[in-house]
């Protein structure tokens, strides 16, 4: 059935300059995703992330990927299903389940090559990446295990004084997907949350940024009410812009809706409970984004889940 948000959705569409538009759907958007890219996530454990595209990057043939995320749900999925060569994390959590249980099957189990970080030192890596540098200096890491088991993170001497500092490399990111509250056909993109994590970042590092959005709007929309301030990159960092209200469930997406805390325990008990295969068979292979919302109590349930209070 469609809902009336895709019914606006098509009408803005139809209202923009057929030129202008970056809309996709989800498959074709995501079939930019090649084997053996780099892959930024955004969000942050389990807020807003594109767990749509996520699931949809899930029935592709991709593999062999680098997923650099401060991770939830989103890798621990993609590590369960074989896709993930490499992961670049400073953390994997779903939050109020601090392990995430497939992420830690695949730690246990040594099937990932890994570049464990610090937050801060993986801002700056997405930082210098989106400034074109090799590395930022920083104070972050030193006296650490961190510089211990990452060899190829370097300490270097300072050309001005006799400090050391840790010359955290960027990390160049092929593709990144996002997920947000609105945007409009052009890639104009809003987060609404009063943290946007490191989107705008992972935007601007990236070759190739898609983005799912809970609303397609208008142009126009941006100029009233002083929307445009919670736009937090420019448009042409956009290259796709996929329609999906309640794209982030199981994660939140505040102010909108909350994380869903009962999936979240449904996905979290199937480590035990027929493994991420019975997962996936149910809620994912062979059912479309619309399937798989009314497999978890439709698009009105998801956009009723009550925010996280802390």
């Amino acid at each position: 059935m469609i809902c009336a948000r895709t019914f606006k959705a098509i009408d803005i569409l139809k209202q923009e300059e057929f030129y202008m538009s970056k809309v996709l759907s989800a498959k074709n958007a995501v079939a930019r995703i090649e084997d053996g890219m780099t892959l930024g996530i955004g969000g942050w454990g389990p807020r807003r992330k594109p767990m749509a595209l996520v699931r949809e990057l899930l029935r592709s043939q991709c593999k062999d990927l680098t997923i650099v995320a401060y991770g939830g749900a989103d890798v621990g999925m993609l590590c369960a299903a074989g896709k993930v060569k490499k992961l670049i994390f400073a953390f994997v959590s779903l939050d109020f389940i601090p392990l995430e249980p497939y992420f830690r099957q695949a730690r246990q189990n040594g099937t990932l090559d890994v570049m464990e970080i610090d937050e801060g030192m993986m801002l700056l890596g997405l930082r210098a990446a989106a400034w074109k540098i090799p590395y930022i200096p920083t104070s972050l890491g030193l006296g650490t295990d961190v510089i211990k088991y990452n060899p190829t993170i370097k300490v270097i001497d300072s050309p001005y004084d006799d400090k050391a500092w840790v010359a955290m490399p960027a990390l160049k990111l092929d593709v990144s997907i996002l997920h947000v509250d609105r945007a409009d056909a052009r890639g104009v993109c809003q987060i609404k949350s009063p943290d946007i994590y490191m989107d705008d970042w992972f935007a601007r590092a990236a070759d190739t940024t898609i983005v799912s959005c809970d609303e397609l709007v208008g142009s126009a929309f941006f100029s009233q009410n002083d929307e445009a301030r919670s736009v937090f990159w420019e448009r042409a960092q956009t290259s796709s812009v996929v329609p999906i209200a309640g794209g982030a469930h199981p994660t939140s997406c505040a102010p909108g809706y909350g994380f869903d805390v009962s999936h979240l325990k449904i996905y979290n008990a199937s480590v035990k409970e027929g493994g991420f295969s019975a997962y996936f068979e149910k809620y994912i292979a062979t059912k479309t984004e619309q399937e798989y919302q009314q497999a978890v109590g439709g698009l009105e349930a998801i956009l009723k889940l009550p925010l996280p209070v802390y």
